[in-house]
């Protein structure tokens, strides 16, 4: 790409105004009589260029500038220091704090740079080095504060060297730092994560426990308990969290509700839904009261991970003690209670719960509700019609979404007369002129042709929608096309996609991977063939959904060869085939018993670059077990044959 002189010039870096290239010269030099820059002024092109998250700029810049002797007085260094370990590349850092102490040996870095060097070298396991950093700082007059020998500690358990993190914690007692909670929780940590002995891990406990009440800061406290409960069921020793909330308060300076909070989000985290709740029974017992997000977490993982039964009681509960769920939680719990349980009582109250739940969008409420009741396989059409008719008496605001999913649930069920009458109602504008929309007139085509009433959908399609003023888009006619098919009217689901053509509606992927896969259904895999050479290729129109819908056509219409062809004229092509279209072939192959076919194709694969997934060994799995059990009963049939005749000679064809 070129640019233009003016855009040039603006894309040097910040150092050419400080550089003369040309000349390669300094502008400002220890040799030159002008005056040095302003420490000032290198600061705030460090901190403009970091704002900018230019950081490898701002590291260069400053080496430049050094790179002439000029070194800022000490409070600068470490601003600046401070401002370029935000890259998180303390290596880079470490160059440049190595630099300024080059050129000015009296300087040291402040204990809060050395504890974040050494803590990003920790956190990026390099722990030797995090461990040299703090030698020096020794050598350097520095001393070392609680939050440094923390830092390492944490460093050595990460990489799993306790025995190293133990030795570094009896340094700290020897050098007159005293640990504080977060440190024996880190410690504590490491002894689990490295399965320590449970002796070892509740000395540790209660030494910690006795810290927090001599620590004055409450937020190190809550670090400690945050940090001890996430390693307990990272490790999978739930029980000690359970010993640890019975036994609840263990010291004084630490708020009983943000640690039982925490107790939940980490078992949450791990997917105890139940042991969390479990704890809510302890909080309520003792007078806690959990709050809305602890909640929402337990109830939305319980109806996620089945126990949808034990989420809808531990709402009842939390709802006396003021708790309303949030819309997501709502959302999924109506869902199972109604798809999965058929329970529309618990379903109703749910609903009241949210409808009473202040500033709440009561129509957004009604939808999901409606929503669910659509969803069911059974016939709820009366509780839809009852539903709608309290939206009108309670004066909630009807929506084009509130009827489209009545419209919907009625379709599903067979009941698309009553769809049609809503569609009437809303034609003629008796629902606060709320009119329909293209998804209005799709749901009824749906529906009609669900039930096998081509002429009247058809009918709707070609004249009831360019009556209303509404153009069919390729959304509906996709739905046309899919029902017709699925009726077996292959001729009229092609004459629909030639008007829909003619009437300047592009087809998209879709639409073509229901034409082709339609026709292949219908036995007409000839024409399909033909629609693909005519129709589909010239338009470049075709995904993965396409070549699936081809390939698995030719597979089931007896021609596998062909199919193997077409595939690969689509790789010479330059066509990228994904793993579903070549496991369809290979689940072509092994239905007819072609093992070599199966194994080449799965070549074919790899030399394209894909890697074949459990989906494809499954396919040849079952093509394996398929020839055992063919070998099993020639061997029960041969077997059978001589005990029954055994004079006869065997034969080996």
């Amino acid at each position: 790409m070129f640019f233009s002189p003016k855009i040039q010039s603006r894309t040097k870096p910040l150092t050419s105004h400080l550089f003369n290239h040309s000349n390669s010269k300094p502008l400002f030099s220890t040799n030159h009589t002008i005056n040095p820059i302003n420490p000032l002024n290198i600061s705030s092109i460090v901190h403009a260029l970091c704002d900018s998250y230019r950081f490898a700029d701002a590291h260069s810049f400053l080496t430049g500038f050094l790179s002439f002797r000029n070194v800022p007085d000490e409070r600068t260094c470490n601003v600046i220091i401070a401002r370029l370990l935000c890259s998180k590349t303390p290596d880079v850092t470490l160059r440049v704090v190595n630099q300024i102490i080059m050129l000015k040996p009296c300087f040291v870095p402040s204990v809060v740079n050395f504890n974040r060097l050494i803590d990003q070298f920790c956190t990026g396991l390099r722990v030797r080095v995090g461990h040299m950093l703090l030698l020096k700082m020794k050598g350097m007059g520095q001393w070392p504060n609680v939050v440094t020998y923390t830092s390492l500690i944490d460093g050595y358990c990460g990489i799993g060297e306790v025995g190293v993190a133990r030795k570094v914690f009896d340094e700290m007692s020897e050098w007159g730092v005293k640990a504080n909670s977060l440190t024996f929780s880190v410690l504590i940590g490491g002894v689990v994560c490295n399965k320590g002995s449970g002796f070892e891990r509740w000395l540790l406990v209660e030494k910690m426990w006795k810290s927090m009440d001599e620590e004055d800061d409450v937020l190190v406290n809550h670090a400690a308990f945050t940090n001890l409960i996430s390693s307990f069921c990272r490790a999978g020793l739930f029980k000690s969290v359970f010993d640890i909330a019975e036994k609840m308060p263990e010291c004084k300076n630490i708020n009983d509700g943000f640690a039982y909070a925490q107790m939940i989000d980490s078992l949450c985290r791990y997917g105890r839904h139940h042991g969390a709740s479990r704890i809510v029974y302890m909080m309520t017992k003792r007078g806690c009261v959990p709050s809305s997000v602890s909640y929402n977490s337990i109830i939305h993982g319980l109806t996620k991970n089945g126990g949808y039964l034990r989420a809808y009681q531990l709402l009842e509960q939390a709802v006396e003690t003021g708790y309303t769920p949030s819309e997501t939680t709502y959302k999924i719990l109506i869902e199972r209670l109604c798809l999965e349980e058929y329970d529309l009582v618990k379903a109703k109250k749910l609903l009241d719960i949210m409808l009473n739940k202040e500033g709440v969008d009561k129509a957004r409420v009604y939808n999901i509700y409606l929503r669910a009741l659509s969803q069911i396989k059974t016939d709820v059409s009366t509780e839809l019609l009852n539903t709608l008719v309290t939206m009108l008496e309670t004066r909630c605001h009807l929506d084009v979404v509130t009827l489209n999913t009545v419209i919907n649930g009625f379709c599903k069920m067979g009941k698309v007369d009553d769809g049609i009458k809503v569609l009437n109602d809303m034609v003629m504008k008796k629902f606060n002129f709320c009119t329909p929309d293209s998804v209005t007139f799709t749901t009824i085509i749906s529906g009609l042709l669900s039930i096998g009433r081509t002429k009247e959908a058809l009918d709707i399609l070609f004249k009831l929608m360019p009556e209303k003023g509404f153009h069919p888009n390729v959304i509906t006619y996709n739905v046309v096309l899919r029902g017709l098919f699925k009726l077996n009217l292959a001729s009229e689901a092609m004459n629909v996609f030639k008007r829909m053509v003619d009437g300047g509606v592009d087809a998209d992927c879709t639409t073509h991977a229901i034409m082709i896969g339609g026709l292949c259904e219908c036995d007409r895999v000839d024409e399909a063939k033909v629609f693909w050479d005519d129709v589909i290729w010239p338009s470049k129109v075709h995904d993965s959904f396409v070549y699936s819908a081809m390939v698995k056509g030719l597979c089931c219409g007896g021609k596998f060869n062909e199919a193997c062809d077409f595939a690969y004229e689509l790789v010479d092509c330059g066509v990228r085939l994904n793993v579903v279209n070549y496991n369809i072939l290979i689940e072509g192959a092994c239905k007819l018993g072609l093992k070599k076919d199966a194994y080449q194709i799965v070549g074919e694969m790899r030399k394209n670059g894909l890697v074949p997934d459990a989906v494809t060994w499954r396919i040849i799995d079952k093509l394996h077990k398929k020839k055992v059990i063919q070998t099993v009963k020639s061997d029960y049939s041969d077997n059978h044959f001589q005990n029954a005749h055994p004079n006869a000679p065997l034969v080996v064809l």
